[in-house]
């Protein structure tokens, strides 16, 4: 053997001694992390209500203003009606309509300043069953373009109603464990071999770091804050400097070895090169880097398009001046409030602040995971029907996956559109009957949103609906609630009130973390433990050993 080669595996076999058995181990399996898959997750806390998202219109027990036959209706004051347009064609398979085409119901040109939400009926998703909410109109585009999948009936054994339980459960991947802690996200990335030399490998953009990346072996990092990031969380001045360089010195000095001290070193080292990671960012998280464009015309508006360079709508609308088409051509100060793409407030800087950041994270940097989160799905009262306070919510949520959709394929680098897959997660869904407050209540199964370019969803013979069909292989259940708002279909599954599920939330990421991201059969069932489990039938159809439901194992979107 020649000596250089020697020198050379020596080395190479020299760096392995220190590193921990779950690292080392991980270095021979998977392609998590080198493969150049990438993933983005939307925590959407509060649980929100699948059912005025993923709309079962064909369901007789989902009625909309109740009719003369049906004094009962499940949703009186929340429900939508379907299209009245007989181009609807709700009976059988198609595209889902353009966004452009839900200008308004009519489904005429459109004067400027007209609404962006004025299309107020359930929009039909061509599958001849379930409707989309208007809120969620942009994402139309990607269902037609085969590149979004909604998963519904979406839960696990013995659903816990309480948020901070089922929270915890859907973060770490182990419902009802006494023993697993450590976040989902978190053992996948440990799983990968790269975080003990990656100072970015799974990162959130929210107040702190959420349950799904936090673990007790490798430093997972949570930016609080775009505008502070330094050392001492104060950016550019004299004394942050002098701060920081004196805490690297500090860092520099030998200490005799102690429980977790390894763990601390790679902490501080790991959050000095990030530091430095940020702050050559360019664009970077500020908004003179706001700068990402939709490529066209955005939802029919060509007086603004041709008025902003032809250029579209900002993909991240951080501030009113840049949301939507509020500020139509021909004057600076003509505003129109109808225009926004996304409710004018400070939830929504807030929430495109910290997507914008997560998107540039995974675009500009060797991480693989990252994600934030969007509160308020806790509508127990006035959520709303086509308009409202649930309505607000999705609008951001379906603006988001349409503007990660062009912003990944216009302005990608490290992260391209089709190797890349944004996923929202939501604790359970809510009650099938709306209370007596105008809103929903704690209840079981929910919705998945999954967009990504590699998906398969939507083909012209095959739908990107899951679950929300009789003709689905664990079948959509349907029937009216009688007299007493109760009823027999999969609406009421659950306890006469509750949707029950079809799929369980693990299946769904456990066939994205290892088709998509690159884990092996073995590591996937070491980063969710339920896939080692025969009882939890999470890989393939089964009925559960642990509550008796069929249910689909991996649906089959990748």
């Amino acid at each position: 053997m020649d000596q250089s080669l020697k020198t050379a595996l020596g080395v190479a076999l020299s760096t392995l001694v220190d590193i921990p058995p779950v690292i080392r181990r991980a270095l021979a399996e998977g392609n998590i992390g080198i493969n150049g898959k990438k993933l983005l997750f939307i925590f959407l806390r509060g649980a929100n209500d699948s059912l005025n998202s993923v709309i079962p219109v064909m369901d007789p027990a989902y009625f909309d203003m109740g009719t003369v036959a049906n004094p009962n209706p499940t949703r009186p004051d929340i429900g939508l009606d379907k299209d009245p347009d007989p181009s609807a064609e709700y009976s059988k398979l198609g595209p889902c309509f353009d966004a452009t085409r839900m200008a308004d119901a009519a489904g005429t040109a459109r004067a400027s300043g007209d609404a962006v939400y004025s299309y107020a009926n359930a929009i039909n998703l061509g599958n001849g069953f379930a409707a989309l909410h208007p809120s969620l109109k942009f994402l139309a585009p990607l269902y037609n373009a085969g590149q979004l999948c909604l998963i519904h009936r979406v839960g696990y054994p013995r659903q816990s109603r309480s948020h901070f339980d089922s929270q915890n459960f859907w973060e770490t991947a182990a419902p009802y464990s006494s023993t697993v802690r450590d976040g989902l996200f978190y053992r996948a990335m440990v799983e990968s071999g790269l975080a003990s030399k990656e100072p970015l490998t799974g990162v959130s953009v929210q107040r702190s770091l959420p349950q799904i990346l936090r673990g007790s072996q490798a430093a997972m990092t949570n930016l609080t804050d775009t505008g502070r990031y330094s050392v001492l969380g104060v950016p550019g001045s004299t004394g942050a400097a002098k701060g920081a360089s004196f805490l690297s010195e500090l860092n520099q000095h030998p200490f005799p070895d102690k429980a977790n001290r390894e763990m601390l070193r790679l902490q501080y080292d790991n959050f000095n090169e990030t530091i430095g990671i940020f702050k050559d960012l360019k664009p970077n998280f500020s908004d003179a880097g706001n700068i990402f464009r939709d490529d066209i015309a955005t939802d029919g508006d060509t007086d603004w398009y041709k008025a902003n360079g032809n250029q579209g709508y900002y993909l991240f609308p951080t501030k009113a001046e840049i949301n939507g088409g509020y500020i139509r051509p021909g004057s600076p100060s003509t505003k129109n409030a109808a225009k926004y793409v996304a409710p004018p407030d400070t939830t929504t800087t807030e929430f495109f602040t910290n997507l914008k950041a997560a998107a540039l994270i995974l675009n500009k940097t060797s991480a693989v995971v990252a994600g934030t989160q969007l509160d308020g799905f806790d509508t127990h009262s006035n959520q709303g029907s086509a308009t409202g306070q649930h309505a607000n919510l999705q609008r951001r949520i379906g603006w988001a996956m349409y503007a990660l959709q062009k912003y990944f394929t216009r302005y990608a680098d490290k992260a391209a559109w089709k190797d890349v897959i944004v996923v929202t997660l939501t604790e359970f869904g809510r009650t099938t009957v709306q209370n007596s407050n105008g809103g929903t209540d704690h209840a079981e199964a929910g919705v998945m949103w999954v967009a990504g370019g590699s998906l398969k969803g939507y083909t012209g013979a095959r739908s990107g609906v899951f679950g929300c069909h009789p003709n689905d292989p664990v079948k959509w259940i349907v029937g009216p609630p009688n007299q007493a708002g109760i009823g027999d279909g999969s609406m009421f599954g659950v306890q006469d009130r509750y949707l029950k599920r079809a799929f369980d939330y693990r299946s769904v990421l456990g066939e994205i973390i290892r088709k998509h991201l690159g884990a092996t059969d073995t590591q996937v069932r070491r980063i969710i433990p339920g896939y080692a489990d025969a009882k939890e039938t999470l890989l393939a159809r089964g009925v559960s050993g642990i509550d008796g439901t069929e249910i689909m194992g991996e649906p089959g979107i990748l």
